[in-house]
């Protein structure tokens, strides 16, 4: 079933996927950001069970988030053991923004202002993403046997949460298809935006810097070009000013 929903996108760039996780220093960057991304996603699932007026989805929701705060351990757990592996030289940086491929599209709906259909629509969308791409990285970790193993235990509850949403989709909403391809349209539009930004960001970076080297060595040369006019030492003080120090002006 994972397999099925691994897009050909994602299929298409499998070695570029392997080459990525081949490095200890972004596989332990890419599994700690994992930990924060579920970490978060359960935190807002579990707001969802909090505000639904639905038992059953009450309860489903609940298990979702005790699930989604499970695979943060286990990424934790993995990245940190990883971690420890690494020479303190070799140690990266982490990043605490941006999203993961466990995240659950909670970050563009309001939890509090949607329904249950149009959330259901947004977790089932992104618990299939995420589970083509869980796949797509077990299969590229088989020189890490270990974490391979915690993508294996992960994709087994990402199948169960694909399966479950859309099943209860069916169940509160008689429009399921429509509400899932607004939260694709949704998605899609929110992670343009997020490019469109990063790219904003870039281009202002590198004008900026374009604008530094191109304006300040003219600058430079005309401000040495004045000093040079400049008479040294002292000079002398005009009649007419020397009692400027018992006035303002």
């Amino acid at each position: 079933m994972p397999e099925a929903c691994t897009t050909r996108l994602d299929r298409m760039l499998r070695p570029v996927h392997r080459w990525i996780w081949q490095d200890d220093r972004r596989r332990v960057r890419k599994l700690l950001r994992f930990a924060q991304v579920e970490r978060d996603g359960g935190r807002d699932i579990l707001r969802a069970a909090e505000v639904t007026p639905d038992p059953l989805l009450r309860r489903l929701y609940l298990a979702h988030a005790m699930d989604e705060l499970h695979h943060s351990t286990l990424f934790e757990e993995r990245g940190v053991a990883l971690l420890r592996g690494l020479s303190p030289e070799s140690r990266p940086c982490f990043e605490t923004s941006g999203h993961g491929p466990g995240g659950h599209g909670l970050d563009d709906l309001c939890v509090e202002r949607e329904s249950d259909d149009a959330l259901l629509a947004f977790l089932h969308v992104a618990e299939m993403s995420a589970a083509g791409r869980f796949a797509v990285y077990r299969d590229v970790v088989q020189h890490d046997p270990p974490t391979q193993a915690v993508f294996e235990a992960i994709l087994r509850d990402e199948v169960f949460h694909m399966n479950y949403t859309y099943s209860q989709l069916a169940r509160v909403s008689r429009r399921q298809r429509p509400r899932i391809w607004r939260a694709r349209v949704v998605r899609l539009w929110k992670r343009w935006l997020r490019a469109a930004t990063a790219v904003g960001g870039l281009i202002a970076e590198v004008g900026l810097t374009v604008l530094y080297f191109a304006l300040l060595p003219p600058f430079a040369w005309l401000a040495k070009r004045a000093e040079r006019r400049e008479p040294p030492g002292w000079s002398p003080v005009p009649p007419a000013r020397k009692d400027s120090l018992k006035s303002q002006y």
